[in-house]
């Protein structure tokens, strides 16, 4: 074999025995093959022509992907959640970065976020696949926004829906002026949107409304009743019950509104009835109730 300076003192090649320049691109144009450990320790492996895309592990444990000139990916071992985390950390994921991570706590998943709130577990979004429960479930800011149950049934829990009844009997209404109606127990409020007898939209967009109250003890000396479905934008109003049809005072009667109404983020909506005339007599009974809940 030839040698390129002194020959060595035994098989093994030492880069004190190569000439500086001697090895040139075109010896290693094939594939590389080493029997042992190919160790680059920390050293930067150029990947393109211009090299400014790379991989290096200068820091242990810590694998920087370079993308034209700019760090794009890092694979972090310190920072793993669990043995199986697979984590890709843009470059800024201190800031406005994100992280990418293949475990969720005990369960099996995708977490994302930056980097300082998935340590920390806070205001992290992710799709999460629980371990022996069988449910695939959406998480936004750390809550459960969505669940899709083993069976395929689905659930969003903070999905805006409210049912509402008085608390007890609104008595002897008010007339010739509009009245609200008092509703003091809540039935459910799933993403605590109801208040003070009002219903404020926490998201813009479509919402089922119904609206049944149940009246006992109607004045037929007045002239009619109105149900109005009010909301910050719109008043839509029932059907007017007109008191002339009446021979005689009603002791129970039901007046509903149904619809879906449009209402933008911080709207407000909230029931009012206004009696014409006649005598302030008319109760509101517990069995009435208010429903409400984003449609779309």
């Amino acid at each position: 074999m030839a040698y390129v300076g002194p020959a060595p003192a035994n098989s093994i090649i030492a880069t004190s025995d190569i000439e500086d320049g001697a090895v040139t691109s075109a010896k290693l144009g094939g594939n590389i093959v080493t029997p042992g450990t190919l160790d680059v320790n920390g050293q930067e492996f150029i990947l393109d022509a211009d090299a400014d895309s790379s991989i290096t592990a200068d820091t242990d444990d810590k694998i920087d992907v370079k993308i034209g000139g700019t760090d794009a990916m890092t694979l972090d071992e310190a920072t793993r959640v669990g043995a199986y985390t697979l984590r890709l950390q843009g470059a800024g994921a201190t800031g406005k970065g994100g992280v990418f991570d293949a475990e969720y706590n005990d369960s099996y998943g995708i977490k994302m976020g930056v980097e300082s709130h998935i340590s920390n577990n806070n205001n992290t979004g992710g799709i999460i696949d629980a371990y022996g429960a069988n449910t695939l479930t959406l998480k936004t800011n750390s809550n459960n926004a969505m669940v899709i149950a083993a069976d395929g049934a689905i659930t969003k829990p903070l999905q805006p829906c409210v049912m509402v009844n008085p608390a007890g009997v609104q008595s002897n209404l008010a007339v010739s002026t509009t009245v609200d109606v008092i509703w003091g127990t809540e039935r459910f409020d799933q993403n605590a949107d109801f208040a003070s007898n009002t219903f404020t939209a926490p998201v813009t967009g479509r919402y089922q409304v119904n609206v049944e109250l149940r009246l006992d003890n109607l004045d037929t000396a007045a002239n009619f009743l109105a149900l109005y479905a009010l909301s910050s934008n719109h008043n839509y109003a029932s059907s007017i019950l007109d008191y002339s049809v009446m021979g005689a005072d009603v002791e129970r009667w039901t007046q509903s509104f149904s619809g879906i109404i449009d209402m933008d983020a911080s709207d407000t909506f909230k029931v009012q009835v206004y009696i014409d005339g006649g005598s302030a007599q008319t109760d509101v009974q517990t069995n009435s109730y208010l429903s409400i809940g984003l449609f779309a």
